[in-house]
């Protein structure tokens, strides 16, 4: 029974359909056929033409396969390095918590009376 596909949304969509042509051009600026980077990735060029379409069913290890293959592996490396969103939860959780004690109540007399008179 075949696997029901993963949901992508528009935006993930372009950004695998990017990623996958970002691969071909590779692929291609180093006048490797598609046989011979689908043979050396050990995968099929059935899933290379996936990947290269940015198909989400195609697996992450068969991506890094072609990365590697290409020479662009250490690419991963910058993926997720510089998580500024983390980062700044991290420090929102870090941070004391705030004096919770109520503020010291003043209590002020009127300085006039009913009758605009200062008191005596």
């Amino acid at each position: 029974m075949p696997r029901k596909p993963p949901v992508v949304f528009p935006q993930e969509q372009r950004l695998l359909s990017s990623l996958g042509e970002r691969l071909r051009l590779a692929r291609k600026r180093r006048k490797l056929s598609n046989a011979v980077v689908a043979q050396r990735a050990g995968i099929s060029r059935t899933t290379l033409y996936k990947v290269e379409a940015g198909d989400a069913g195609a697996t992450l290890g068969s991506y890094v396969r072609v990365l590697a293959v290409l020479g662009l592996e250490n690419d991963l490396n910058h993926v997720g390095a510089d998580d500024r969103v983390g980062r700044k939860l991290q420090d929102l959780a870090l941070e004391p918590a705030p004096n919770r004690r109520a503020p010291a109540r003043t209590t002020t007399k009127s300085a006039s009376t009913s009758n605009g008179e200062e008191p005596t």
